[in-house]
């Protein structure tokens, strides 16, 4: 048992770990369990989780289903790594994938296992669209995030990520996004005037890579137009098209892809947080394939495939998304949200806006220190909640997909108390 005096005590992370911790400081208790969308910390005083380990917990903490699968492949001797060899729990994954979701949306993509995070997957996709194409531009927008290491910080957008890197991420090229400029302004249209205008400036480039809903850019969701948009720019100057879906997608929208409700057809989706079901390690590149240029090797990593993550995503796949029922269920916990989110606003005074689709939600507060004063006392309170944008002004909700709706309400009460007393 613990001793006393260590229970919930941060002494032992302020002393050993390094400063770079961020999330043990938003949050100042030691959490021990989880379940479906409840944490609990070392005293057993429990929270609402609306942050789901930023989308990583689509289907809530521990699904019993999944923890099942996967204890019975460990039991029987699994493989846990493999390189990116050969093994039945990867064939399983692709088939399922392929049979589940590909398929019946008349999608053919090539699976490509990269390392475990989002990060990677992007990485070995603008280093896949500059193979391809021979160019070595990248467009991508104005609030994107797309991570942190070299590449993926090269078209990632904040400035605070950015200035961290010791030296200027070079080889992109960034775009207003939909409604940077008001929802008046069509900024495809500037994209199409710098692609054609032989001084703009700006090179052709190799692709175009973007998130249809901008999480960590302050919950920013285009629009169905502007991505059509976007793919027929694309199409027209043989741009290749990469849909970064490791945030909004895995049903986070409704659909399984995020971009699905566009009716549009991306040359690469990248895949990662909620893809095993359950928040082990997992990321993939969706390509098509007649992208599939790489030569064997060409683009390596020891922990391609996790196999345990490919157990429990498959199991994840199999339990969600044979029917349409998560779909459907998101969509009408979505709504809820939005139309609580919206009394909120209204009560305080036009002080706050909303934005969002599916389960995927922000609060605008104008300002980061507002934001900053209500997720401290939804914690108190008992609610794990986040803030996005690029000075932190937007409180993000990104509750698991499976909450029920007394919790999910009982969430919204703490945020809605929270706004009420900051003023």
């Amino acid at each position: 048992m613990l001793q006393e005096s260590r229970i919930n005590s941060l002494s032992a992370f302020e002393t050993l770990e390094s400063n770079v911790r961020s999330y043990s400081r938003f949050f100042p208790v030691v959490f021990k369990r989880a379940v479906g969308a409840v944490l609990e910390d070392e005293i057993g005083r429990e929270f609402i989780d609306f942050l789901s380990g930023a989308a990583v917990l689509n289907y809530g903490h521990n699904d019993p289903d999944f923890l099942n699968d996967a204890i019975l492949y460990l039991q029987k001797n699994g493989l846990i790594h493999a390189l990116d060899m050969a093994t039945s729990a990867k064939r399983d994954f692709m088939e399922h994938f392929a049979a589940t979701i590909l398929r019946p949306r008349g999608l053919t993509y090539k699976f490509q296992f990269c390392g475990p995070t989002g990060a990677n997957a992007v990485e070995a996709a603008l280093k896949l669209a500059r193979k391809a194409t021979g160019r070595h531009s990248i467009i991508s927008f104005t609030n994107g995030y797309h991570g942190v290491s070299l590449g993926a910080l090269a078209v990632t957008g904040n400035r605070y990520y950015r200035d961290a890197a010791g030296l200027p991420p070079t080889g992109a090229v960034f775009m207003p996004y939909d409604r940077y400029w008001g929802a008046a302004n069509d900024t495809s249209k500037y994209m199409a005037k710098v692609l054609v205008d032989p001084s703009s400036g700006v090179d052709l480039p190799a692709a175009v890579i973007l998130e249809t809903i901008q999480g960590e850019g302050g919950i920013n969701p285009a629009s169905k137009e502007w991505l059509q948009s976007l793919e027929r720019l694309c199409r027209k100057h043989d741009i290749l098209l990469i849909v970064d879906d490791i945030q909004a997608g895995c049903g986070r929208t409704g659909n399984f892809f995020s971009f699905e409700f566009a009716d549009i057809s991306p040359d690469i989706v990248l895949l990662s947080k909620s893809l095993s079901g359950c928040g082990l390690p997992l990321s993939l590149v969706l390509l098509k394939p007649d992208l599939d240029v790489w030569q064997p090797g060409e683009h390596s990593g020891t922990f391609r495939g996790n196999n345990l993550a490919l157990v429990t995503a498959t199991a994840a796949l199999r339990k969600y998304w044979t029917n349409e029922k998560l779909s459907a269920r998101v969509v009408e916990t979505g709504r809820l949200m939005n139309e609580r989110l919206r009394e909120v606003a209204q009560n305080n005074r036009g002080r706050f806006s909303v934005r969002g689709r599916g389960m995927m939600w922000g609060l605008d507060c104008g300002t980061g220190g507002m934001a900053e004063n209500i997720v401290h006392k939804a914690f108190e309170d008992g609610l794990v909640i986040e803030r996005c944008g690029a000075e932190g002004q937007v409180i993000k909700l990104l509750p698991p997909l499976t909450v029920d709706e007394q919790t999910l309400q009982r969430g919204l009460d703490i945020l809605d108390k929270a706004v009420q007393a900051s003023g």
